[in-house]
């Protein structure tokens, strides 16, 4: 019986984390391998299927040798004996396989220079029976299926991965949902594409997917920048980028004091997931830096340091996509007349408010943020459109939520009739269309969605929170569900807890500093 895709990834993840369990290896220090292992299989699917190309194109009279050269020319990573997955699953018993696993590694990185430094080498670290059970059951994957598979797996098991370290997890992933989110809404069809907090990469996987959806080739019609601080996420990223038949340039370096691709005014689009409310910036080393043009906030907090990366790395066309903390929306003072100047400018776009427990670290709903700075020259330059999504949602289990991918497609689609485009259906939002817009045309909806003019924008003290905007929508009592009025009345909660707790924070720290402390 042949499995689906989903099937498929379940098997496989089952039989990896089992063995997990079984070892001394925690989470974080398994993860690199086993992906590892995915990517080495997939190049090997790739080799054999070129090889047999090859073979099948040479006459039978041909004495020329096909070599490295041959499998360069058709995009194909080359493998070295010693590095091809049957040479692996042939060793005798008794080999010492993770010095064979992680020699096929450094042989791979040999004959392909783009992959030097960053592929696995830790595989000693793990125990020949778990190693033997890995590669055979990563050989089961079949032989006929895409190569795109192989990149779900991929992207699947890194969500697992996430999960299982928790906190740390959100460091280099995104929900694919939320990701996908974000590229329908900036639709990167070609052009530079930046990412200053690549992490994983994700959110390059998912632009270059959106591109061929659209019947286009993203190794022609896109170039990928990066940018990540931890060592070893960058060869996460840059793994990811292989395995999806992808190449770019991810490069090492702390995005607060470091801009590795002299990013100011470069770029047509700028996807990010920062991490959120970073205290110990060291401003001084950066007040001279052309990144920040709307000046340094005051508050210990970097949110409003990563936006200004964000929007000063686009050119005067480019649009962004990002995830940032709900309280960055509303914050005062200093970060208060950044916000107004980015406002005021008419870059500001879309704002969306995502509820709760979409991140595998944090349950706290968060607020996307998108600018296109080529709308100034268009009659939405006065103008910001506000989504409440937080009641659009599909619960995963009891701690976990993402789009559908007819949400994700309303949610975009609602954006498109702003800007005056048509409306995709083609992963079925349909209905959700014709119940908030039968006309198919802009309107604001109560409880999800307005557009709203800077005037009134500035008339809530330039505030960018969705609810300020959008309202409530109209209830009749025969239509009230508990569980549903339950869950928002929880999400409006959380968020008032954590504007309380950073309050508090703030509160506290200014009471030491009025003491001296």
């Amino acid at each position: 019986m042949t499995l689906s895709t989903q099937e498929l990834e379940t098997r496989l993840w089952s039989v990896a984390d089992s063995l997990r369990a079984n070892s001394e290896l925690t989470s974080a220090e398994y993860k690199s391998p086993v992906l590892g292992l995915v990517f080495l299989r997939f190049v090997d699917h790739k080799f054999t299927a070129v090889q047999a190309q090859l073979e099948g194109q040479q006459s039978e009279s041909s004495r020329r040798t096909i070599g490295r050269d041959d499998y360069v020319a058709l995009n194909t990573i080359y493998l070295p004996t010693e590095a091809r997955y049957d040479h692996l699953l042939q060793l005798p018993e008794g080999a010492d396989l993770g010095r064979a696993v992680s020699d096929a590694m450094e042989a791979i990185e040999n004959e392909n220079t783009d992959l030097r430094g960053i592929l696995p080498r830790d595989y000693s670290r793990v125990t020949n029976p778990t190693l033997a059970t890995l590669l055979r059951t990563f050989w089961e994957i079949p032989m006929d299926i895409e190569g795109d598979v192989f990149g779900r797996i991929y992207e699947y098991f890194l969500g697992k991965f996430a999960i299982s370290e928790g906190q740390r997890g959100g460091e280099f992933y995104t929900p694919t949902s939320i990701v996908k989110l974000i590229v329908e809404i900036i639709e990167p069809y070609s052009g530079r594409i930046f990412d200053p907090a690549s992490g994983s990469a994700g959110m390059f996987v998912q632009s270059s997917e959106f591109i061929k959806r659209h019947q286009r080739n993203p190794s022609t019609d896109i170039s990928i920048y990066g940018q990540e601080n931890v060592a070893e996420t960058v060869r996460l990223g840059r793994m990811s980028l292989a395995v999806h038949g992808l190449s770019g340039d991810i490069r090492q370096g702390n995005s607060y004091y470091e801009d590795a691709h002299d990013s100011v005014g470069k770029f047509d689009f700028l996807m990010a997931n920062p991490p959120f409310n970073v205290n110990g910036v060291d401003k001084d080393r950066i007040s001279d830096d052309p990144r920040f043009p709307f000046g340094m906030p005051r508050p210990d907090n970097g949110n409003y340091v990563w936006m200004q990366i964000f929007w000063s790395a686009l050119n005067d066309t480019g649009r962004a996509g990002f995830v940032m903390a709900n309280s960055a929306s509303d914050a005062r003072q200093s970060e208060q007349e950044i916000r107004k100047q980015m406002v005021d400018d008419g870059s500001v776009d879309v704002m969306v408010a995502i509820g709760s427990n979409f991140f595998v670290n944090v349950t706290l709903p968060c607020t996307l943020w998108f600018f296109d700075k080529g709308k100034r020259e268009t009659d939405r330059k006065d103008k910001v459109l506000f989504i409440d999504a937080r009641n659009i949602f599909e619960q995963v289990d009891r701690a976990h939520r993402e789009f559908r991918p007819e949400q994700i497609e309303f949610i975009a689609n609602i954006v498109r009739l702003y800007r005056g485009q048509e409306i995709e259906d083609t992963m079925g939002s349909d209905d959700l269309m014709i119940e908030n817009f039968p006309d198919l045309i802009y309107q604001d909806v109560a409880g999800l969605c307005k557009v709203a003019t800077i005037d009134e924008i500035e008339a809530q003290g330039y505030s960018l929170n969705p609810g300020r905007y959008v309202g409530v929508a109209d209830r009749e009592e025969d239509d009230f569900d508990f569980n549903e009025r339950l869950t928002e009345l929880n999400d409006e909660l959380e968020q008032l807890n954590a504007y309380a707790s950073e309050l508090e924070q703030k509160i506290s720290s200014n009471i030491a500093l009025l003491l001296g402390k």
